[in-house]
């Protein structure tokens, strides 16, 4: 249901009960979190690909959509007035690099030191350095 199947992979999800329930069982064994609208236009820019593997430009943004940029609709996602959806052809799933200077350790919680679970705001730290 998320899309989890690789390392490394990000999906984006709407905070909402049903995803809440399916992070909770997964909670251990990925790293999550909430992430502002300057990442998730980061994200789309570079890792963004469209069915046949073409990038996410912001001419297709422009063409598809009723927003003009990828940062535009990147804060009506964050604020729940669009959804990734809107964008004809998007893959759901990132394929993000592994991080710069390693994991924090994927055996532990992020309480105990490691990398898993739920980062809260930080996970844009995270994100960062898996651009």
């Amino acid at each position: 249901m998320l899309r989890l199947h690789r390392v490394n992979h990000c999906v984006i999800v709407p905070d909402n009960p049903h995803y809440k329930g399916m992070i909770q069982k997964v909670k251990d064994y990925v790293a999550y979190g909430k992430i502002d609208a300057e990442m998730l236009a980061g994200i789309l820019e570079n890792r963004g690909r469209l069915e046949g593997g073409a990038r996410l430009t912001e001419e297709y943004v422009k063409e598809n959509t009723e927003y003009d940029s990828i940062e535009a609709f990147a804060g009506a996602v964050i604020e729940g007035k669009a959804s990734l959806n809107d964008i004809p052809n998007l893959k759901p799933v990132f394929r993000l690099h592994p991080p710069r200077k390693g994991h924090m350790g994927i055996k532990r919680s992020v309480q105990q030191g490691g990398a898993l679970g739920n980062h809260g705001e930080d996970i844009t730290v995270l994100l960062h350095k898996m651009r």
